[in-house]
């Protein structure tokens, strides 16, 4: 099943890459609250705070992508509620760009992150296992513990 295992190849990397950015931001919020530092992110204290606090929940959404990645037919929902995600992030990335405040500091990288968002959201959709591959899989699971 080649299908099944490049979803489960996608939902591993996204959740290694959301792992890896959950330590940079909280990380980047510890280094900014050494004296005299440099932010690495350029918003004040309230903004390091909800930086940290997004990392945090990278960090536990990573978790489940990688659990999803190993038992990718009892855990659809995972799947979902990402390419939902992923959607919702290249939306706000297209209004920031159209709006053009944001263009001055990021160009046009809120658009070319919205696709790729975007392609991200219809790969999830399209490898995700089918409502049938879940059940037969929890039925044949569920007999090899029997």
């Amino acid at each position: 099943m080649l299908r099944m295992r490049l979803y489960r190849l996608l939902m591993g990397t996204l959740g290694i890459a959301f792992f890896v950015f959950g330590v940079a931001m909280v990380a980047s919020f510890f280094l900014y609250q050494r004296p005299n530092s440099i932010p690495l992110v350029p918003t004040g204290p309230v903004g390091h705070y909800f930086v940290a606090f997004t990392g945090c929940a990278l960090l536990a959404w990573s978790g489940g992508l990688v659990g999803a990645a190993r038992e990718p037919l009892s855990s659809r929902s995972i799947g979902t509620m990402t390419a939902f995600v992923l959607i919702l992030m290249s939306i706000v990335r297209m209004v920031a760009w159209i709006i053009g405040d944001y263009y001055s500091w990021l160009g046009d990288l809120p658009r070319t992150e919205a696709s790729a968002f975007l392609l991200t959201a219809l790969a999830l959709i399209w490898l995700r296992p089918t409502v049938a591959e879940s059940y037969a899989g929890v039925a044949a699971s569920a007999g090899e513990t029997s």
